[in-house]
């Protein structure tokens, strides 16, 4: 079906394709396939199931809940040979992209038509693993998450066929919407070949603030009072005093060690963000802001968010002998200070490094434990805090993960988030996957 070098069973290519960047244990495929069209990808999943192999789809294995593990070992589908940009129809602000393009890679060459794919998880992830993910990132709070850009999708189901779902034009109310069943399923639904996306503009100008607070409660009810003063932040960020301590060990920002916001804001001229960080820095002056460190224009904007987007990379490059675990709840924007405050006491209850950091403006909040790898007592503990963070986040009226996914970490969360409504989605599955083939032991929880 495909050439011999673009199939193997080598123990390297097993081992490269049995664990993404999360602590879950790797589990080895029995063979890594890289395909280059739809067509192949067709045929091996005819193949695949005919003979009950399970299949799982791989980007670049930078998810963070063990979504692309094969847990059940067979066929890994490696698309970083289908890694075309197909077409630009920049006068339709589109682009049609196999799944193998890495999102920035894609946004180098729209740069250059003074466009660009606003979804940005920071990681160097495909376009098929954002899709399968419903990645989202910093700027969600203004531009959305991956669902709102994905318009059509070739997918290829488990047994092999071929369909096409969506239309190009910018809105549709055409019988069901099949295209959002398939955004965010994990690769348990079907393998997506081919998607036209939806790109925005280029902004003209941007600008960033860093501000300090004196709580945590204040620093919350300033992302309220922003975001409903109607300035409409491109990110709006909020990290712990832990996160900050680091950020100035690392690259001597002199920071005032205390919760702190970093806020990005996009828009036609620099005098008009000028005029926005002004309204800002009398919101924040209200909640009892301290330090309010401002630029603009893209320099002084990179310079500011460098910081907050290598934060992750700070983290694990200070704990050498540590594996990590991202607890990603999200809660209503009301109840963000609140989870804040209840991770911390949980963080501090352990005595486990954690570094406390989230999307603020849609009320996504990141929990980093770094356990020491291999220890089965720390482990233990960070799994309990994960349990109480996600129960409280649940009775909040939010969600177990809001951008990582469901992957292996999350399973055990699904009937308390879903109720009867999980018994429909395994319905769904079992209607486009029945014999199971597809990402098996993800999203539902393990009987």
């Amino acid at each position: 079906m495909v050439a011999p070098d673009r199939f193997s069973t080598g123990e390297s290519n097993l081992d490269l394709h049995s664990k993404d960047q999360s602590q879950h244990p790797a589990c080895r495929p029995e063979a890594v396939i890289w395909p280059v069209d739809r067509v192949e990808v067709s045929e091996i999943l005819k193949y695949a199931n005919k003979n009950l192999i399970p299949v799982t789809g791989w980007g670049a294995g930078t998810s963070l809940e063990g979504n692309p593990i094969p847990v059940k070992a067979g066929i890994v589908l490696d698309f970083s040979q289908m890694n075309k940009i197909l077409d630009i129809k920049e006068e339709d602000f589109q682009t049609d992209v196999e799944p193998g393009v890495i999102y920035q890679d894609l946004n180098e060459k729209l740069r250059h038509k003074g466009l660009f794919f606003p979804p940005d998880p920071g990681a160097q992830a495909t376009i098929g693993g954002m899709i399968a993910n419903n990645a989202s990132g910093t700027r969600t709070v203004h531009y959305g998450s991956t669902k709102d850009y994905v318009l059509r999708l070739s997918v290829v189901l488990a047994n092999g066929e071929i369909i096409e779902t969506g239309t190009r034009a910018s809105k549709t109310s055409s019988g069901y919407d099949l295209i959002h069943l398939f955004v965010g399923s994990e690769g348990t639904l079907g393998i997506m070949v081919e998607a036209t996306l939806r790109l925005v503009g280029l902004p003209a100008e941007f600008s960033a603030a860093i501000v300090t607070f004196p709580s945590v409660e204040a620093a919350g009810k300033a992302v309220y009072e922003i975001i409903r003063s109607g300035l409409d932040p491109a990110a709006l960020e909020l990290l712990a005093p832990d996160c900050i301590k680091l950020i100035n060990q690392e690259q001597d920002l002199g920071l005032n060690v205390s919760p702190t916001l970093f806020m990005e804001y996009h828009g036609p001229t620099k005098n008009q963000l000028a005029e926005v960080l002004e309204m800002v820095q009398e919101i924040c002056k209200g909640e009892g802001s301290g330090e309010f460190r401002s630029g603009l224009g893209r320099t002084e904007r990179d310079h500011l968010f460098k910081a907050r987007h290598e934060l992750a990379e700070m983290i694990i490059r200070n704990h050498p002998d540590c594996s990590l675990m991202v607890i990603d709840v999200a809660v209503p924007i009301t109840a963000y200070p609140e989870i804040i405050a209840f991770v911390i006491e949980e963080s501090e209850k352990i005595g486990i490094p954690g570094y406390i950091f989230g999307h603020a403006g849609d009320g996504n909040l990141h929990l980093v434990f770094m356990g020491k790898t291999g220890d089965e007592r720390e482990w233990k503990v960070i799994d309990q805090a994960n349990q109480h963070i996600v129960s409280k986040a649940l009775d909040m009226g939010g969600t177990a993960t809001g951008e990582h996914g469901v992957g292996i970490g999350k399973r055990k969360f699904m009937d308390a988030e879903h109720g009867k409504s999980l018994e429909w989605m395994k319905r769904i599955k079992d209607l486009f996957d029945p014999n199971g083939i597809l990402n098996p032991g993800k999203i539902f929880p393990c009987k």
